[in-house]
């Protein structure tokens, strides 16, 4: 079961509503306002140097805000899975993806067991799923979704930037957190 230390919520909002779009590096707002499949985008980039390494799965309470996202009752449990998105073997995102338990019911159940695929892989290539608006986040040291994307880095930057979405298959839904922790700006076919 995965514990946060942390339960400070990032603030999300439509990017619409940010206060302060220039607070947003210029070089991430088309990664954080692309429709399409970021894994895709990143095999791209990466030039063949793309794999996604699992971090941790397990059924765990999922932070105030996914729970309020997903509709879900306080205390509820839900599968969770934490995973690096990895080019030329260094992360360049990290990936939270909260699942309720209903969703994993029939033909979804094979979530339960993607291992180090990738989860954008599956969801794009499901002729039900459907999407909602983009979210978008500063995140900051002390919060929970902070500590989880760098805990395996060996410097931690002093802030970084997210996007989330909620992701329906088959109407029920799953919330795919997606966390910049490259610099996004130099994404040429080259190693950074």
């Amino acid at each position: 079961m995965i514990k946060p230390k942390f339960r400070h919520d990032s603030a999300w909002r439509r990017h619409r509503c940010l206060f302060n779009k220039t607070l947003v590096p210029a070089a991430l707002w088309p990664w954080l306002l692309d429709p399409e499949s970021l894994t895709r985008r990143l095999q791209q980039v990466c030039d063949g140097h793309f794999r996604v390494q699992l971090l941790r799965q397990g059924w765990a309470q999922p932070l105030r805000d996914e729970s309020r996202a997903l509709h879900l009752r306080s205390g509820r449990h839900a599968l969770v899975r934490e995973v690096y998105l990895l080019c030329y073997g260094r992360p360049w995102v990290f990936a939270r993806t909260v699942i309720p338990r209903a969703t994993l019911a029939g033909k979804y159940r094979h979530l339960t067991r993607l291992g180090n695929k990738s989860l954008g892989a599956v969801l794009f290539s499901d002729p039900a799923m459907q999407r909602s608006e983009v979210e978008i986040a500063a995140i900051t040291p002390g919060q929970t979704l902070f500590e989880a994307a760098t805990r395996g880095l060996p410097s931690k930057p002093r802030g970084i930037w997210g996007r989330r979405s909620l992701f329906y298959l088959g109407r029920k839904p799953l919330l795919l957190n997606e966390v910049f922790l490259h610099d996004m700006s130099a994404t040429g076919h080259q190693q950074p």
